[in-house]
C-alpha cells in the first residue's frame, strides 16, 4: 500500500510539498448520476423545469465546482486549470442524466479532485434545479474514469 502523502511523519494532516515535482500535463476525467423518476426526466428534457435550463446551469455549476476545489477541499492545491468541460446527458434506461467531467491542467500536480469536484457540483445543481418535482432523486457513483500526467502515469477505471 503505498504511503498517505497527506499526512507527515508524525501523522498530522499536511499540504503536500509539489515544489521539486516537475510540470506535465495533466488530465482527469470523472463520472456521476443523477438518477431520477421518467416524469422528472421529462421535464428536463423539454425544458419545462421553472428555474430554467437545468442542463446549461448544471454546466456552468460544474466549471465554478472545478475553480473552486482548493476552497472546498482543504489540502488540495489551487490550481491553473487550462480546461473544465462538463457534458450531460439524458439517459432514459437509468432513468436520469449522467454528468462527465474533464479537467486539464499542466503543472506539478493531478486534476483528479477538481474533476470529482465538478461531477460533485453539477450533480448537485441538476438535483436543487428539479427538487420542487423530484425530492428522492439519487446522486451516485460519482468516480474517477481516467487520468494521465505526473509520477504515477495513467488509470483508467475498469468498466
Amino acid at each position: 500500500m503505498p504511503d498517505l502523502t497527506h499526512f507527515d511523519s508524525k501523522g498530522d494532516a499536511h499540504m503536500v510539498d509539489v515544489s521539486e515535482k516537475p510540470a506535465t500535463d495533466r488530465i482527469a476525467v470523472a463520472e456521476g448520476f443523477v438518477r431520477m423518476t421518467e416524469e422528472t426526466l421529462a421535464v428536463i428534457a423539454e425544458g419545462r423545469a421553472g428555474k430554467g435550463d437545468v442542463l446549461s446551469v448544471a454546466r456552468i455549476a460544474g466549471i465554478v465546482g472545478a475553480k473552486k476545489t482548493s476552497d472546498l477541499i482543504p489540502l488540495c492545491h489551487p490550481l491553473q486549470l487550462t480546461k473544465v468541460e462538463i457534458d450531460l446527458a439524458a439517459k432514459p434506461d437509468l432513468p436520469g442524466i449522467r454528468v462527465e467531467a474533464t479537467v486539464k491542467s499542466s503543472g506539478q500536480t493531478g486534476v483528479e479532485m477538481e474533476a470529482l469536484t465538478a461531477i460533485a457540483t453539477a450533480c448537485l445543481t441538476v438535483y436543487d434545479m428539479v427538487k420542487a418535482v423530484e425530492k428522492s432523486m439519487v446522486i451516485e457513483n460519482i468516480r474517477l474514469v481516467l487520468k494521465d500526467g505526473g509520477k504515477s502515469g495513467r488509470y483508467e477505471a475498469p468498466r
